[in-house]
């Protein structure tokens, strides 16, 4: 029977084969995967790792923002490419899919970045707990040929927490995030003003100072999750009517809190999620 590897051994496995690229491009969105992964890059290849952001309108402005200040922590040097997934009609058409067009746009961009800096990898942050789930990103990674070493080390999302705290990264106990198309039902074009409209909106919660949340986009209806201890919060004055006042200037009609509170994902529910074929473009 295999021994279970402890933290430390699969620290060492990720530092080992993030040795072994000798040189790679980190995609870096500061999130908590992706930062450990910087973390681990910057701590096995130096000034060989280079961790870069895509901007694009469905990156709201704070986490850009945070992943900046989080690569000045980590000391890793780091750079933005920019992004046309919006010019995308296949991506805008907002399918069951999206995220394969999302990751396939960002590595189209960082593939020959590499090649023309002399990088000998490009990886991102997939890690063990996305294994068997709904996601096309991881398609088009093997499609692009863009190596995920948090898995490859066996690394769960609590195991990236615990290393992330022992390296004093604060995106160590930062709620999940996914890019804000995903605040969209499957189906719903996504638009440039949309996608404002809810960056703002939610901007508006994390202002007041919740952490978790996400503000789900149905045409007139902004379907409010947070978790169940922040609940009441939202119902108490003057929050409430602050909260509706500034939901309605952003066009919004209607303004509502989910009693299931936030569920990253919550897309899916209900959702016939299909496998994608598609040849890289």
């Amino acid at each position: 029977m295999t021994p279970q590897m402890t933290l430390d051994d699969k620290l060492d496995k990720l530092l080992s084969i993030l040795t072994g690229m000798e040189s790679a491009i980190v995609a870096y969105s500061g999130g908590v995967d992706s930062s450990l992964l910087a973390q681990a890059a910057h701590m096995a290849l130096g000034d060989k790792a280079l961790a870069v952001t895509a901007v694009s309108p469905s990156l709201p402005q704070a986490e850009l923002d945070e992943a900046v200040e989080v690569a000045k922590r980590i000391g890793i040097r780091h750079e933005f490419v920019y992004t046309d997934e919006m010019d995308n009609p296949d991506y805008l058409a907002n399918p069951t899919s999206r995220c394969y067009f999302c990751k396939s746009e960002l590595f189209i961009k960082l593939n020959p970045l590499a090649e023309e800096r002399g990088y000998q990898h490009v990886i991102y942050g997939a890690m063990m707990d996305d294994r068997g789930d709904h996601r096309p990103g991881a398609q088009a990674a093997k499609e692009y040929q863009v190596q995920a070493p948090l898995d490859a080390a066996d690394l769960s999302k609590d195991d990236i927490r615990e290393l992330s705290k022992r390296y004093g990264l604060p995106t160590w106990n930062k709620p999940s995030f996914a890019c804000l198309s995903s605040r969209f039902p499957y189906g719903q074009a996504i638009t440039e003003e949309k996608l404002s409209t809810v960056e703002q909106a939610e901007q508006f919660l994390r202002d007041r100072g919740i952490r978790v949340f996400r503000v789900r986009h149905h045409d007139t209806i902004a379907r409010v999750e947070v978790l169940p201890e922040d609940m009441p919060q939202l119902v108490q004055e003057p929050f409430r009517s602050e909260m509706v006042n500034r939901f309605k200037e952003l066009g919004y009609t209607y303004v509502t809190m989910d009693l299931a509170g936030f569920r990253s994902g919550s897309m899916n529910e209900g959702t016939q999620l299909v496998s994608l074929s598609v040849e890289p473009r």
